[in-house]
């Protein structure tokens, strides 16, 4: 935006023409990584001058210059931002020698994004930085500027800052600057992204905290946009905080650079994935907290069901949170978290912890999986597939019931390539429960987790007291409907009726044995486990007749009244099955130590249920990712001040004497 002469281009063997695109303000021949800058609209390469001569030297910046602007001004400006993205992943060919990451500001996050797409199909992105911007599927909420007059659009520059007044007032400058910047908004208003589009790359946000044009809140979906892990970073300043103050700028982005170009030899060394920095939650929400902004959703995941009760139909409540009979099983199985206490060591160097867990093989990046909550419509319309979307998004796996209200080929979809296992229960006709697994199986599903605690359902006074069922009235059974098997059972011209009629006759069995297991084991290749196990007995019966695992479970108290607590059965049941057998649990989990309990008792992971629907009900997906993101990082927090590094840390030392049974 200005007419400081630009630095020299650059040209490495074998690239193709770079120099039209990037330009290098301060080399550094014996650099370890490379930084790629991308402006924001309306700006330059020298937009990074100050942050390029910050950076230490074992970072060489690259400044993306787009075209129709300085040295480019005889080339015409790009007309949408893939046009950019295409150019500058061209130009960063021969620039392979070394580990890449790329840094977008405001616009330029967007042209980052999309560039990083283009290069992760021929090689990988260290990691992508975006400043200063919104998620790319979301709406930028951008005017028009061939609309605006110059006097206010100046008067919008000067209100946000980056642009020093004597170019403002300068006719000459400030009418380029407003040309280039009414030429790259152009190009962003054409911009489209997919929801679910995402790099493998990590993403780390740059929010500062008095920027006017982002919140937290509409950073939150960067997380949906990444395989790899999302972060935020917090500044100081307004919108043009990373590059109004370099000498502030410069050092998270050098410690997390460092940081990850050190993580493979530490992976190497130690055999297991690095994890994320602990309590980034923490410190996004006491940033917000500065700005004067407070979370949409209570932070105490004790406290989400009442938040819920709310907003939600009572009907649908009453279906969600109810338990069986006086709900004495429910209240236990709280009241046998609460009765346990930890007893943490001190100074063990508990900085990272590492909450991976290996399951059927298969590296999992946290011990909580989502538990299979049948009918999620009826807290949100977009039921299992929003769901599905924030589990992908934090890194948790789920397990998507056969009651769902979508079905398991839409929920697939939503995950995309994050993995999920499969809840079944076995109806009685044997054609409908093969199709089942035959479509689970084509639909990439880990894993089977047949129930076998509600072949009859329990005395629910909640739900009978409002005479309300959701799948009686057609929300929960899509998998059946929409199930070649199911529709061979039905008349041609049948209606909605008969196809509630007939799921009614067919979607469980009471007469089950622990044979119709076996024969479901002869049937898939897939994990077994079977879900609903209490007593030590059956966990054993499980195992003979091919099941690979157990989840130990009450069904959240669903089933049976005056049942004992999941937790008090836990430890019987790992005794049962010896160490090397993988048993889960649920009932009860609802904090991060919780879960820490619940695997010093002998469970290698949990099943988390009705807190994110809870979530799923207050705010759709976001409520989902908020409750488990609260929920993972209590969980690190609980992990590094009890003293483990790692699951493995994790043991009956931990529990307070008498807790331990």
């Amino acid at each position: 935006m200005t007419n400081t002469p630009t630095a020299a281009p650059v040209s490495p063997a074998g690239a193709a023409d770079p120099s039209r695109w990037l330009r290098v303000h301060h080399p550094r021949a014996s650099a370890a990584a490379r930084l790629v800058c991308f402006p924001h609209a309306g700006g330059t390469a020298n937009a990074f001058t100050a942050l390029s001569a910050a950076l230490p030297e074992d970072v060489e910046l690259l400044a993306v210059q787009y075209p129709g602007r300085q040295d480019r001004r005889g080339e015409p400006c790009a007309q949408d931002l893939s046009e950019l993205a295409s150019g500058v992943a061209q130009a960063l060919a021969g620039y392979d020698d070394r580990p890449l990451f790329l840094l977008g500001h405001s616009m330029g996050a967007l042209v980052a994004f999309e560039t990083a797409r283009l290069l992760e199909e021929r090689g990988t992105v260290a990691r992508l930085f975006v400043s200063a911007a919104r998620p790319p599927a979301q709406d930028w909420q951008e005017p028009d500027l061939s609309l605006v007059g110059d006097e206010e659009l100046t008067a919008g520059l000067r209100r946000l800052g980056g642009i020093p007044e004597p170019l403002l007032a300068d006719p000459e400058i400030a009418a380029e600057i407003l040309r280039l910047l009414r030429a790259d908004h152009r190009a962003l208003l054409r911009h489209r992204c997919a929801p679910d589009t995402r790099v493998a790359a990590p993403v780390t946000v740059l929010l500062a905290s008095a920027d006017p044009k982002n919140s937290l809140e509409q950073m939150a979906d960067w997380a949906r946009h990444t395989a790899g892990g999302h972060e935020v970073a917090a500044l100081s300043g307004g919108h043009f905080s990373l590059l109004e103050r370099p000498g502030e700028s410069a050092p998270p982005l050098t410690r997390r650079i460092r940081e990850d170009l050190a993580r493979p030899a530490a992976a190497a060394a130690s055999g297991a994935p690095d994890a994320e920095p602990l309590a980034d939650l923490v410190r996004e929400l006491m940033m917000e907290g500065l700005a004067g902004r407070t979370p949409r959703l209570s932070t105490d995941l004790t406290a989400l069901e009442a938040a819920a009760g709310e907003v939600m139909a009572p009907e649908a409540f009453a279906y969600v949170s109810g338990t069986a009979g006086s709900g004495a099983t429910g209240r236990a199985n709280r009241t046998a978290f609460d009765r346990r206490q930890l007893l943490p060591r001190m100074l063990r160097g508990t900085r990272r912890t590492d909450t991976s867990v290996t399951l059927f093989g298969q590296r999992l990046p946290v011990p909580v999986l989502l538990a299979p909550l049948a009918a999620q419509q009826v807290a949100h319309p977009e039921g299992e597939s929003a769901t599905a979307r924030a589990a992908a998004a934090t890194g948790v796996p789920m397990v998507v019931s056969t009651f769902a209200s979508r079905t398991l080929e839409e929920v697939a979809g939503a995950a995309g390539d994050h993995p999920r296992w499969f809840q079944l229960y076995l109806p009685s006709d044997r054609a409908v429960g093969e199709s089942l697994v035959r479509r689970a199986e084509a639909s990439g599903y880990g894993a089977i987790v047949v129930t076998v605690d509600a072949t009859h359902l329990g005395f629910r006074p909640a739900e009978l007291d409002s005479g309300y069922s959701p799948f009686l009235r057609g929300t929960g059974i899509a998998n059946f409907t929409g199930d070649p098997a199911f529709r061979a059972g039905l008349p041609a011209d049948a209606d909605a009726t008969q196809a509630v009629l007939r799921w009614a006759q067919i979607s469980t069995d009471p007469t089950l044995t622990w044979e119709d297991l076996a024969w479901l084991r002869g049937l898939t290749r897939l994990p077994l486990l079977v879900k609903g196990v209490l007593h030590p007995d059956d966990a054993r019966l499980a195992l003979e007749h091919g099941a690979d695992g157990v989840v130990v479970s009450t069904h959240g108290g669903r089933q049976l009244d005056g049942g004992v607590s999941s937790l008090d059965a836990l430890p019987a049941v790992r005794a049962a099955v010896g160490p090397d057998v993988p048993v889960l649990m649920d009932s009860g989990v609802r904090t991060g130590s919780d879960v820490v309990k619940a695997l010093a008792l002998g469970a290698d992971a949990v099943l988390y249920g009705r807190p994110y629907v809870y979530g799923l009900g207050l705010d759709g997906q976001r409520g989902v990712e908020h409750v488990l993101r609260c929920l993972l990082t209590d969980l690190g927090l609980a992990l590094a001040l009890t003293g483990c590094a790692s699951l493995a840390d994790v043991g009956p030392h931990l529990l307070a004497n008498g807790d331990r049974r």
